[in-house]
């Protein structure tokens, strides 16, 4: 008998021999018809996983989300069988999971159209109910290289030559469904039966291992649910973020643009654009200035010694562009941080100085890949709003809880929800497992004093050092990472920066990077698509709308313009020789929050009368009791256009 150990520290005997799915079944009949995999001693594996004595055991099992990702992978593996059954020439390389779904990049001399597609979708229905068991071997490295090269998969034979080479691995697991056999460290669902639910999505380009200098392969994404329902209503949310685009709706509102001259990647604001950003940013400004942020600015460029010192250089420079001023090497910033301690450095500090805590709208650049730019999502040029706070150990706990405030008050000003993450050290990091451990904990309780849940990120977290991700769910329930708290003991110790302390001893600070909206560009980018355009009123580029029903009330409009102006309203006028329902449909498809509509009777009244952007109308209503309206919505910053 094998004895196995649940995650509730129960026992569970099983004769020997016994299968991950031997355990599942003898916990409960149900449980075995919904297990896909199991977790072995932290170790995820097949359900066919031979058990033994004192092994730590659970059951992963639909609707799970790493039952989830199993089921995905296990489809992208389906997805290459399909193609490489119609498309015979087509070779296999990688086919991950990724968020929502799955993709696979194949070698194959064309370009998959919606048609192939939809055959690709048909074959795998065929394979599916076939419910053909996924089986795994070890092969050695030898005959693994051999039976790919064999079948002319020079993609394979590359991956398990760099596995031999990189760490040693003298055996590669393989997936075998049918005919079809792949590469793969699994696990795998059972058998292809269990993949009922899923649809392919698109194609793209993609160069092999995301090196320009290499093939360009065609890759095909997916998604794949347990329950017809989700794959449904997954796909609508796909066809309302379509409407929610927020690169349509920015040509259509005029708020930015992209031009190849100028290069990919780097966004040109126009006026209603520019507005919209400009009036975010002021915000951000009042808000930190109220709780004792000072303000700063830096350069953009910086020498290449700062960045070395710093590690960026080292951890970073791939993401980083370099250049040459008068013989001496400079970076240009992917980040605030540098600036920031020099400035801290400009004096000494007292213990009696801490917190200090700095702001600035900092212009940033980072090498994104060409492949990976989407819209203002991810650019190569963006404004962060970074904060820097320097204190001593025991205000940091305080401080961290102050971040924490200031996010959940500026997110449900919007509307948002959001969770919270926390990352953990990385495989790729400077300083001490001990301080990492420090600063990790010190972050953890900070939200533990405010009650907040979180999760946990293994190995997520910066080179320098652990930090909190905020994640904002949206109106259509996608989830994006904007706020990051990190805690820093090492970039003090690695530029020397120090306080006097109350004893009068030289001591470090340690330092907080954090933002709020985390880049301005692409905030803005989540705002449209959140609001599909339609912005709440205190944030909208144009407020108010003015417009005359005749050339006759054309005066008495430009009259009310000028003093919503004065009143620092964002005020248009149109007084075309056009139907009023033509100016209202113009407007509306503007998405301006109010039009202000005047004829004869607002005029010999002193009145006017509003037509809302959600088609409610507010007639004959005195002018000075509707700029005290107009003052509140302002002020308020609520989402509602009325009040």
């Amino acid at each position: 008998m094998v004895n196995i150990i649940l995650p509730d520290g129960k026992n569970i005997e099983l004769t020997d021999g016994a299968t991950a799915y031997v355990l599942a079944e003898t916990i409960s009949k149900r449980l075995a018809q919904k297990a896909i995999a199991a977790e072995v001693n932290s170790e995820k594996r097949d359900l066919s996983a031979v058990l033994k004595s004192g092994d730590k055991v659970r059951i992963i099992a639909e609707p799970d989300a790493d039952a989830l990702d199993i089921l995905r992978h296990s489809t992208a593996h389906l997805m290459a069988n399909a193609v490489q059954n119609i498309f015979k020439d087509a070779k296999v390389t990688i086919g991950p999971v990724i968020n929502d779904g799955f993709y696979y990049d194949f070698d194959y001399n064309g370009a998959f159209s919606p048609e192939d597609l939809e055959k690709v979708e048909a074959e795998m229905v065929r394979l599916a109910t076939q419910d053909d068991k996924l089986v795994r071997s070890e092969v050695p490295i030898k005959d693994a290289v051999a039976k790919f090269a064999k079948l002319e998969e020079n993609f394979k034979v590359e991956l398990i030559e760099d596995l031999a080479r990189d760490f040693g691995t003298e055996s590669v697991s393989l997936y075998t469904q049918g005919a079809f056999t792949d590469l793969c460290r699994g696990p795998h669902v059972p058998s292809t039966g269990k993949i009922k639910h899923f649809k392919l999505l698109s194609v793209a380009g993609a160069y092999w291992r995301g090196d320009e200098k290499n093939k360009m392969l065609q890759r095909i994404y997916g998604t794949a649910f347990f329950k017809k329902e989700d794959l449904d209503a997954y796909l609508n949310m796909l066809e309302e973020a379509k409407r929610r685009d927020h690169r349509k709706l920015g040509k259509q509102l005029g708020l930015f643009m992209f031009d190849d001259e100028i290069g990919a990647g780097f966004p040109l604001y126009l006026p209603r654009g520019g507005q919209l950003r400009a009036t975010l940013e002021e915000y951000e400004r009042h808000e930190h200035l109220r709780r004792d942020y000072k303000v700063v600015y830096g350069p953009v460029l910086l020498k290449k010694d700062v960045w070395v010192r710093s590690g960026h250089y080292d951890n970073y420079r791939e993401n980083m562009y370099f250049t040459e001023v008068d013989n001496t090497a400079f970076g240009i910033k992917p980040m605030n941080c540098v600036n920031h301690i020099a400035m801290y450095k400009s004096e000494l500090r007292s213990y009696r100085d801490l917190p200090i805590r700095m702001f600035e709208l900092g212009h940033v650049h980072r090498h994104e890949k060409s492949g990976a730019l989407h819209g203002l999502m991810r650019v190569r040029a963006f404004t962060q709003d970074d904060a820097h706070l320097f204190c001593r150990e025991d205000q940091l706990e305080e401080e961290i809880g102050g971040i924490l405030d200031l996010i959940k008050d500026i997110f449900t000003m919007f509307g948002f929800e959001f969770t919270h993450a926390v990352a953990t050290r990385p495989e790729k990091y400077v300083g001490t497992p001990e301080i990492w451990d420090l600063a990790t904990k010190i972050l953890i309780s900070a939200m533990d004093k405010r009650s907040l849940p979180y999760t946990i990120n293994e190995g997520d977290g910066a080179f320098y050092g652990p930090k909190i991700d905020v994640l904002l769910k949206d109106a259509i329930g996608r989830t994006w990472q904007c706020s990051t708290i990190q805690c820093d003991f090492n970039l003090p110790e690695r530029f020397d920066i120090s306080y006097i302390a109350e004893d009068g001893a030289k001591k470090r600070p340690v330092m907080l990077h954090r933002t709020i909206l985390g880049s301005i560009d692409r905030f803005i980018g989540v705002l449209i698509e959140h609001f599909t355009g339609a912005f709440p009123f205190w944030l909208a580029p144009e407020q108010v709308r003015v417009m005359n029903i005749t050339d006759g009330q054309a005066e008495y409009a430009k009259k009310i313009a000028n003093e919503l102006k004065l009143k620092g309203f964002r005020i248009e006028t149109d007084l075309r020789n056009e139907k009023i329902n033509f100016k209202i449909r113009e407007a509306q498809l503007m998405k301006v929050p109010h039009m202000v509509i005047v004829g004869k009777s607002e005029q010999e009244a002193n009145n006017v009368s509003i037509r809302l952007r959600n088609g409610e109308n507010k007639n004959s209503l005195d002018f000075l009791k509707y700029i005290d309206i107009l003052g509140v919505l302002d002020a308020t910053k609520t989402l509602d256009l009325w009040r």
